[in-house]
């Protein structure tokens, strides 16, 4: 079964080891994350972003009883388990191998991962425009017309990292 946990970033090996040795080496973990460049003072610097913030996806069958949450309830690295994981185990699965379908060799997201809407606001993730905000005015296979501070230009989906603002 999947769990959702919130996990301190810093202590996320040692989180990763003790839950190992308390359920099993075939425990699965799993958390999302994107890759990219920033430019800062001319310089690139790459850096990692998780999509989920500080919660993680784990699985292990033992995971269904109650007794093996408790007993895990105190490790260290570990903040809490998010409620309600086994109401949506299948919404749980269809994400994880929704974000697993759109990994790069590398194991980071692509830029195929976002379901994009029309006349939504997104706000840049790298590149020249990062940290402003934009509008999706049409999507064509491998290009995007946006208006961006009042004028319509156009990107490309693969070297573009966004998310909805």
């Amino acid at each position: 079964m999947w769990v959702v946990i919130k996990a301190e970033k810093k202590n996320f090996s040692i989180l990763q080891s003790e839950i190992c040795k308390k359920i099993g080496q075939d425990t699965k973990f799993y958390y999302p994350k994107f890759s990219i460049k920033k430019h800062v003072h001319s310089k690139i610097i790459k850096k990692e972003i998780d999509l989920l913030g500080g919660y993680i996806f784990c699985f292990h069958k033992d995971l269904r009883n109650k007794s093996t949450l408790i007993n895990l309830k105190f490790t260290r690295g570990l903040q809490y388990f998010l409620e309600g994981s086994q109401l949506f185990q299948k919404e749980i699965e269809s994400f994880v191998n929704k974000c697993k379908n759109n990994e790069n060799s590398s194991g980071f997201l692509n830029y195929n991962f976002l379901d994009l809407c029309l006349n939504t606001n997104y706000k840049f993730i790298n590149g020249p425009f990062a940290d402003k905000i934009f509008k999706i005015i049409k999507i064509q296979k491998d290009k995007i017309n946006i208006m961006l501070s009042g004028i319509k230009t156009t990107i490309d989906k693969k070297n573009s990292l966004f998310y909805p603002a």
